[in-house]
């Protein structure tokens, strides 16, 4: 509600009169302040004013600091929201959710929070000193805690931060809460498991997200104001130019905990409309599974996945989207190839964990050392194996054919959405069929699904036909036990906990490469595929949903659908 709305809105209700009307909103336009904040400065209570509100808008009158609102309640309507409209929800009954406004006559907002929440919205009134008072205390909540962490840290061996590569000169230019903020984040996300950390700059806060088991969960919020002194210290931490606020910059961050635990954290800073947003990824080589046999491949695929990576020369890629797990899977079968007599090197952009006895390069544009150009110092380097980050473009593409058509074994990257697709990918970037059938060997896709938490699960009946929908055979759904997790603690209340990889194998059968060669599209292709005994990505998933290890959201959101 504008100044001059609510003013006016007190005089009729009688309770100031129009010069001091006057008076007032000539006082805020000067201190930029709120007007109930004016009022109060100039003698008035803001309890009368409440009352005075809730007598011109005929709603009760809520006292916010009296009232305890659950985190379910306030999870119903974000705080952007929240901000923007002067609002806050504050009890949920059944189907009716009650909303405290400091204007609710605002029609449209209502129509909005009934949408949203799918539910009856009930009004009352309040003031918006009270709003803002209690956003910042329900929602900055989380902050509190985090700090707490790490005022307790030094009682917690496991988790004390040292920073085994950052010299802090420059700590004196930092506030020692933002230090303690910074610190404080990293170790909760380390603790939650969260693969990334997003420090996100608004007009109104600063935000921080991570990213665990694939889902983007907030965590804490900020004032905008402490945007660049958070960017800063990220910055100082991974030896980035500070002073370089316009243009993208990418460092890394080497963190020792007391524990003895190492940890890497991959740091990427994006300039954008409110300050720079900052990406953390967590490079934990603990958690990095380099078993084969635990990636979740299904026994038949992997024994194809590793005669090919013996053969001693062809290309085989790993496809999929960014997160799906292909830098795993790569790294597992380069651990397998590691041996004293094999010579492998690696071109990477980043290079994300470090292997014993592989000689991994980092890409830097800035010398133009790129991975057609580290591709060609390769084959001067006497190499069995080489490992290509991502195959990016047609000079990439050519190399790598021509290295594994010339006695290399090639492993390498693209992102595809399926197997198939990846053939047309190659041939629409310039590489002739011909070369194709005769280098490629393998092409293995993949995705990430959500693991039902152990913790909460509990088994769900669902209809056969759902099943048969999702392409189950009608004769296997008697066997298909479904599980779904509640919610915990342990889940943050998602009821997922952890992911598991599936898989689609397409080995280069003669049939498919006469089919390649005579021009075929990807759909008469993953139909041969399919015949030549290949399993799909929906059917690897639902091989996992048969044995209750995910959920049917999951294999719905992370596959394609087969065509039959």
């Amino acid at each position: 509600m504008s100044a001059i709305k609510l003013g006016q809105a007190l005089v009729k209700t009688g309770f100031i009169k129009p010069d001091q009307l006057a008076k007032a909103l000539d006082e805020q336009k000067k201190t930029n302040t709120k007007f109930t904040q004016v009022l109060i400065g100039q003698g008035f209570k803001e309890n009368d004013i409440l009352k005075a509100l809730a007598q011109y808008f005929q709603v009760p009158s809520i006292d916010l600091s009296a009232f305890n609102i659950q985190q379910s309640v306030l999870d119903l309507v974000p705080r952007e929201l929240c901000e923007k409209n002067l609002l806050i929800p504050v009890q949920k009954v059944g189907t009716n959710l009650v909303v405290a406004f400091a204007d609710p006559s605002n029609i449209s907002v209502k129509d909005d929070l009934r949408f949203m929440t799918r539910c009856k919205i009930q009004a009352v009134v309040t003031t918006e000193i009270a709003i803002g008072v209690a956003l910042e205390k329900y929602h900055g909540q989380k902050v509190q805690e985090l700090s707490q962490v790490m005022d307790n840290a030094d009682s917690d061996e496991d988790f004390v931060v040292q920073n085994t590569e950052v010299i802090d000169n420059d700590k004196a230019t930092i506030d020692e809460p933002i230090i303690k903020f910074v610190n404080a984040v990293m170790m909760e996300a380390v603790r939650r498991k969260a693969s990334d950390i997003h420090f996100e700059p608004y007009e109104k806060r600063f935000r921080v997200r991570y990213r665990i088991d694939g889902n983007m969960i907030e965590a804490a919020a900020q004032p905008p104001q402490v945007g660049p002194a958070i960017s800063s210290r990220l910055k100082i931490m991974s030896k980035m130019d500070i002073a370089e606020r316009r243009r993208p910059q990418d460092g890394r961050i080497k963190v020792k905990f007391k524990a003895g635990q190492d940890l890497d954290f991959r740091v990427s800073v994006l300039p954008t409309m409110w300050g720079e947003k900052v990406v953390l990824r967590l490079l934990d080589k603990a958690n990095l599974q380099l078993d084969m046999t635990k990636l979740g491949f299904e026994p038949e695929d992997l024994k194809i996945f590793k005669e090919a990576i013996q053969q001693p020369q062809g290309l085989l890629l790993i496809t999929g989207p960014t997160g799906s797990g292909k830098t795993t899977t790569i790294y597992s079968a380069l651990f397998e190839l590691n041996k004293s007599d094999v010579n492998i090197s690696t071109a990477e952009d980043p290079v994300e964990f470090n292997l014993e006895g592989i000689n991994q390069v980092q890409m830097n544009p800035d010398i133009d050392l790129n991975f057609s150009n580290a591709l060609r110092s390769f084959l001067r380097q006497d190499p069995d194996i080489i490992m290509v980050g991502e195959i990016r473009d047609l000079e990439t593409a050519e190399i790598s054919m021509k290295a594994a058509s010339t006695g290399h074994m090639v492993v390498s990257t693209l992102h595809t959405n399926d197997a198939p697709q990846t053939i047309s990918r190659l041939v629409d970037m310039g590489i002739p069929p011909y070369i194709v059938t005769s280098t490629l060997t393998l092409i293995v896709a993949q995705r990430l699904v959500g693991r039902v938490c152990d913790a909460c699960k509990a088994p769900v009946d669902v209809p056969p036909q759902v099943l048969i929908d999702l392409g189950a055979v009608p004769e296997e759904t008697k066997e298909y036990k479904l599980f779904k997790g509640r919610g915990c603690p342990t889940c943050n209340n998602s009821g997922i906990k952890g992911r598991l990889a599936i898989f689609e194998v397409m080995k280069l059968t003669d049939r498919m490469k006469e089919c390649i060669l005579k021009g075929g599209n990807s759909m008469e292709l993953r139909n041969l595929a399919r015949e030549e005994g290949m399993r799909t990505l929906r059917r690897s998933a639902l091989l996992k949903l048969k044995r209750g290890e995910t959920t049917i959201e999951e294999v719905v959101n992370s596959s394609i659908k087969d065509s039959t």
